[in-house]
């Protein structure tokens, strides 16, 4: 593949997660008719609930779900950091404490990208109950954005340390996590289909950026092969 076609499809991502994210926030924020895609998926679950013959498939969505939790995903992204930066100074590299802050301060971002638009957006969650003064909304989903973005920062930051197999065993675990606990949530009545998707387009964005912030370990020592979102 050229330059010219890996930085068009690099350039892409982002794009699509911006313009799906102004998109969906503009319909909730309307109460536009894109919210029927929400009603319809909702009906689609409950149908598939009430013709499951027993209850693992609930117990699942709550496992899930809760994999978007403050524990376990900041204690796993901050022990990632930890982890990159004690590989980055056995590597014999310049700046191998450079994990431990980006995991610190991706853990304070989260709240910062989620808090204030569920406050704005005052989105009643699934079950139709009216907020209560005070009480955040449903949109955009903390639980989806705090699994996508700790344990996506996680993987990239080991990825940046790690030989070619743990960086894609890495990869494909925080990519299989992403999805899977947005579809706990909403499996179990906890979000919005449209919640969801919104985090991850957050999360698609805090990653993308950092990709390619975030450098290797350099020439002086062990160079790693990394994970990208390219």
């Amino acid at each position: 593949m050229s330059w010219t076609a890996r930085a068009a499809r690099s350039v892409a991502v982002p794009a699509v997660a911006v313009v799906v994210l102004l998109a969906v926030s503009w319909q909730v924020a309307v109460d536009g008719p894109l919210l029927g895609l929400d009603r319809w998926v909702r009906r689609a679950v409950h149908t598939a609930r009430h013709d499951l013959p027993n209850a693992l498939p609930d117990r699942l969505g709550h496992l899930l779900s809760d994999l978007g939790s403050g524990v376990p995903a900041i204690p796993v992204l901050l022990l990632a950091g930890a982890l990159a930066a004690w590989r980055w100074r056995r590597s014999g590299s310049g700046r191998w404490w450079l994990p431990l802050p980006v995991a610190a301060l991706t853990a304070g971002l989260i709240p910062l990208l989620v808090v204030p638009a569920k406050s704005a957006f005052a989105r009643p969650g699934p079950l139709g109950e009216p907020l209560t003064p005070g009480q955040w909304g449903w949109y955009p989903s903390g639980h989806t954005a705090t699994a996508a973005i700790s344990y996506g920062v996680a993987a990239l930051l080991l990825a940046r340390v790690a030989g070619p197999r743990a960086a894609r065993g890495a990869t494909a675990g925080a990519a299989l996590l992403a999805p899977g606990v947005g579809a706990g949530l909403v499996w179990s009545d906890f979000h919005w289909l449209l919640d969801v998707v919104a985090s991850w387009c957050l999360a698609v964005l805090v990653l993308w950026s950092l990709d390619r912030w975030l450098p290797r370990p350099g020439a002086g020592g062990r160079q790693a092969s990394g994970s990208s979102l390219r």
